[in-house]
């Protein structure tokens, strides 16, 4: 549904795009993830058609950006991470008066209205001016307007930034919605673990370059360091020091019973130090690996991107 091959943008002298690969089946809740002033919102305005890139494609639903804008325009819908409003409409104006640029008028037009305002649980705000709503209201407002057209792809700029956590709740719920309405969505953010609650798929990207991209459950399982809690009945010297030696093991803490330890590489890698261990006599109950936070997994492939 998304898709770009070689994407770069230039601001002057400045490189903000380096080449951005991105795949973004149908269907997904992928989440583009990255430092402030890695390239995710001018990927977002290129793929909304609202910038031109300097080299690569972007297309959406099979259609170039910049040689079908308009049938892109109609497949997507856009949310900036700083929007304007009309702040003299009420709530329910604004939607209508976005529903007409799209020439959707009359019955319909309200009947969408009403529909949108209930999803974003804004239905009792109908006759409120936009300026006295709050800004989660506002952002919830914004997500209606860019599903007036019901388009099929939705480019989300940070739209759980700012409101208080009861209004971050209720965005990630509706955005809940959306994807079981069948929704593609590419999700800007740096509230990396509503992200990791909410998207099927992740792309890091850091200084322009994707550093990695594909199912979540994949990129977390596939981190380069596993962190690994071992138990046994009896903790014995030989048993630090054997895991201490190994290559790649860093012991971050140990007890009288446990040790916790990371391990560089893959399930072969903690199957050799298991068998290792059972080897020299160690009474091992528990083996195994903690589960890796989607921040953890962020900052060590960042690294690796700046690194390269």
């Amino acid at each position: 549904m998304i898709r770009t091959a070689g994407l770069v943008k230039n601001y002057g002298r400045v490189t903000a795009l380096r080449g951005i690969d991105l795949e973004v089946p149908a269907g997904a809740v992928y989440g583009f993830i990255g430092r402030n002033g890695a390239g995710k919102t001018t990927t977002l305005r290129i793929l909304a058609g609202l910038l031109v890139p300097d080299g690569g494609v972007a297309e959406i639903c099979g259609r170039d950006v910049v040689e079908n804008p308009r049938a892109v325009r109609a497949a997507v819908g856009y949310m900036p991470d700083f929007f304007g409003v009309y702040d003299g409409l009420r709530a329910g104006e604004y939607l209508l008066f976005y529903a007409a640029t799209y020439g959707i008028r009359g019955e319909r037009a309200a009947k969408l209205r009403d529909d949108l305002l209930e999803l974003v649980e804004l239905g009792d705000k109908r006759e409120d001016f936009v300026d006295t709503l709050s800004r989660g209201m506002q952002q919830r407002l914004c997500l209606a307007r860019s599903l007036i057209h019901d388009p099929p792809v939705l480019l989300l700029d940070e739209p759980a930034s700012g409101p208080d956590p009861m209004a971050r709740v209720k965005m990630r719920e509706i955005l809940k919605e959306l994807c079981r309405l069948g929704k593609t969505m590419l999700i800007s953010s740096h509230i990396l673990s509503e992200l990791a609650d909410l998207c099927t798929h992740i792309g890091i990207v850091t200084g322009g370059r994707l550093v990695r991209q594909g199912p979540l459950n994949e990129i977390l399982a596939g981190a380069a360091e596993r962190n690994i809690i071992m138990r046994c009945n009896e903790q014995l010297p030989e048993a630090v020091k054997l895991v201490a030696g190994w290559p790649g093991a860093e012991i971050v803490n140990a007890t009288k019973e446990q040790i916790e330890f990371r391990l560089a590489g893959g399930p072969a890698d903690m199957a050799g130090l298991l068998r290792a261990l059972i080897t020299l006599g160690v009474p091992v109950t528990h083996f195994a690996q903690t589960e890796q936070s989607l921040e953890e997994t962020f900052i060590q492939l960042a690294g690796e991107g700046n690194g390269a």
